[in-house]
């Protein structure tokens, strides 16, 4: 559906066709069949895009409004001429091929203005063009709106990137784990998997993976998590939740600032060393009281640096908007070769950067998956 990750669904959840169920069995109902399916839109939506018009397929349909007339009027004039010319002798009669006489050829000259000076190339260039990008596009996966999201496309001046699953490949994964208190590894990833089961953020799916494998490991029961209360997701910041009445914090230092959770300078340091190694770190909090810092990796898609490097090429400006840390968006913007930075941004404060460039006159586009 477009997202980074999985999506959790719960009784009277909306679900789409053509979806994956990870996990559990499922009992639906069809409230939407043929037309009204969510495919059927998408298919609609291609054919609205290859009929609709771009900006410079009406200014050439206007330009062959009146260009058309003009053309036969100087096919007749050609034809009627040299039909005249022939009558009165003005060229020589060897110039008629043996098979036709002076009407055919002045016929013949009139037809070849036509069919040389007629618009059709002008006519049926962009609306093909138009039905080719779409129609390729659709099969990759892209569903481009019409001839108006092409040409304003081609006008981009700057594109902002997401981070996560736009640069990154989008499948995070625990690295290591540094524990400030003594407690067992296994219940340490008991509780914060337990909590990290509730949010849809590819981080947390990467959390719940690594517990997971943790206790097949041990040989324990991989599916069994504690109960959750008060799960709170802080978009930007992290989670937060009750389990076995303690309370827990996941999250960036933002989050443990607004908490009012101390950050010790150890543990700062631990961050610091994880972000610059473009990796992100996320602070566990119990009662608190950090506990324990996760490091998790997301690698830089291949092709992300190539990317980049062919939009500077076109003179246009690459912009990383992220709501990862400062430490970690420097690393992987460093590491793809874009200079312009704006990280631990929520996804309000993406849409603001965008109305804040094209206020500055420039022609924006943005490229992300999920809420963006």
């Amino acid at each position: 559906t477009g997202e980074a990750g999985d999506i959790a669904k719960s009784f009277g959840d909306k679900l789409i066709g053509g979806t994956t169920n990870g996990s559990g069995v499922l009992r639906m109902k069809a409230t939407r069949v043929g037309s009204e399916t969510a495919l059927s839109q998408i298919v609609r939506l291609v054919e609205a895009a290859q009929m609709s018009k771009a900006p410079v397929q009406k200014f050439a349909d206007h330009i062959s409004q009146n260009f058309v007339p003009l053309v036969i009027i100087a096919a007749v004039i050609t034809c009627l001429a040299w039909y005249v010319a022939g009558k009165v002798g003005s060229y020589p009669k060897t110039w008629i091929p043996s098979s036709m006489d002076e009407f055919e050829l002045a016929l013949q000259f009139g037809i070849s203005v036509l069919v040389i000076a007629c618009p059709c190339a002008l006519g049926l260039a962009t609306p093909t063009a138009v039905m080719v990008a779409t129609g390729k596009g659709a099969s990759l996966g892209v569903l481009i709106k019409g001839g108006q999201a092409l040409e304003s496309a081609h006008k981009v001046q700057c594109i902002i990137f997401d981070k996560t699953g736009t640069l990154t490949v989008g499948k995070p994964a625990v690295v290591a784990t540094t524990l400030f208190k003594n407690m067992d590894l296994q219940a340490f990833y008991g509780l914060i998997a337990a909590v990290e089961k509730n949010s849809e953020h590819p981080l947390a799916k990467a959390i719940v993976a690594y517990a997971q494998s943790l206790r097949e490991n041990y040989g324990s029961d991989s599916s069994w998590f504690p109960e959750v209360q008060n799960f709170r997701a802080v978009i930007g910041q992290g989670v937060c939740a009750t389990v076995q009445n303690k309370e827990l914090l996941l999250g960036n230092r933002r989050l443990m600032f607004e908490t009012g959770t101390v950050v010790s300078n150890d543990v700062d340091e631990q961050l610091q060393k994880i972000e610059k190694v473009a990796q992100t770190g996320i602070a566990v909090a119990i009662q608190k009281e950090i506990v324990g810092v996760i490091a998790i990796s997301d690698p830089v898609r291949t092709e992300a640096a190539t990317v980049i490097r062919v939009l500077k090429s076109l003179g246009i400006k690459s912009i990383m908007v992220t709501g990862d840390n400062w430490g970690t968006a420097k690393a992987i913007a460093s590491e793809v070769g874009i200079k312009d930075v704006f990280a631990e941004t929520q996804p309000l404060g993406k849409a603001e950067k965008v109305k804040e460039l094209q206020k500055g006159g420039m022609i924006v586009g943005m490229v992300g998956d999920g809420v963006n």
